[in-house]
């Protein structure tokens, strides 16, 4: 993660007046300004990924769900969706149907509208969408703008990576990977408007690089120490138990490899959790850190819309570490 932000800084180092958000605070998606209006900016985001599901209808829709939460992480609201799709030659019409039904039903949700797409013949499957959005340009949650006093706030729970990998293991069964899968399929578009509703100024959303990797990007982006409190995490139903018994996926192992120097643990604290932290999450819930007197306004929003709320933490001066988990 380090490694490609400083290629990208290298290779495009030039400012751009148009260019609200970009590279260097390690944001979800790029703010650019739209000629003409003032108020409004686009919000620009791709992703995609290989199926972390084996239902195709599913994977369809938690590949669109992802890519979609990068537009409302930055308080935006989805516009229109490019496919990207890749595929091997053997692979079965009936699964590729399945998951674009899946991807598409997913944006369409959004009211977002589908402009086109580009398919190619890959190794593996591989979907996602380049998705373009609209925001408010006095409502931009970028990682930029945490401050000690904030509270942290989590909408979806933790512990995918557990789920996922248990499930291509056989350690559980498939209804237990499809209820999980379908709060990964869950858009974030209910939670997005609520912290707009609530004069929140920071945002990401929990997803390849875990809990700490993503909370990394605010205090980097802020020049703030993020602290969780454990123990206040939402985590997935069997998810700690498969933890404990050390099943997570490869992205704990490489998340601590990254980021392990940069985050305190605690004293005692529990290992199982520790390691749920560092690990992947797919199409996770939205990490806000709103001021302590508007976070009474973001609860009651949240819950407005039937979203869950937890808090999970809160935002310190800049300290050793930019990540205290305790």
């Amino acid at each position: 993660m380090g490694q490609l932000t400083q290629v990208l800084r290298e290779v495009n180092p030039e400012h751009d007046e148009r260019l609200l958000v970009g590279p260097q605070t390690v944001d979800d998606a790029g703010v650019v300004a739209l000629e003409g209006h003032p108020d409004l900016a686009l919000v620009q985001t791709v992703d995609f990924f290989p199926p972390v599901l084996d239902d195709p209808y599913l994977y369809g829709a938690v590949a669109a769900a992802n890519s979609l939460s990068d537009v409302y992480a930055m308080g935006g609201s989805p516009l229109s969706a490019l496919n990207l799709a890749g595929f091997p030659t053997e692979f079965s019409p009936e699964w590729v149907r399945e998951i674009f039904r899946g991807g598409f039903d997913k944006v369409r949700e959004a009211g977002a509208v589908i402009a086109g797409g580009h398919t190619v013949v890959s190794a593996e499957p591989l979907f996602g969408f380049a998705v373009t959005g609209t925001v408010a340009r006095d409502k931009v949650t970028s990682n930029a703008g945490a401050r000690p006093g904030d509270q942290l706030y989590l909408t979806k729970p933790l512990g995918m990576g557990s789920i996922t990998t248990a499930g291509k293991k056989q350690r559980i069964g498939p209804e237990e990977v499809a209820s999980a899968a379908l709060v990964m399929a869950t858009l974030n578009g209910a939670a997005a408007q609520a912290m707009v509703a609530s004069q929140v100024t920071t945002c990401t959303d929990v997803t390849g690089f875990g809990l700490v990797g993503h909370g990394h990007n605010i205090a980097q982006g802020s020049g703030v120490t993020l602290e969780f409190t454990l123990q206040a995490l939402p985590i997935f139903k069997g998810a700690h138990a498969l933890a404990t018994d050390g099943v997570v996926s490869g992205g704990s192992a490489r998340g601590k490899a990254s980021l392990g120097d940069d985050v305190h643990v605690a004293s005692g604290a529990d290992q199982a959790l520790v390691d749920i932290v560092f690990d992947a999450e797919t199409s996770g819930g939205l990490l806000i850190a709103v001021q302590a007197e508007h976070s009474s306004t973001l609860e009651t929003e949240l819950a407005a819309r039937d979203v869950p709320v937890h808090r999970v933490g809160q935002v310190l001066d800049k300290g050793d570490h930019s990540i205290v988990l305790s």
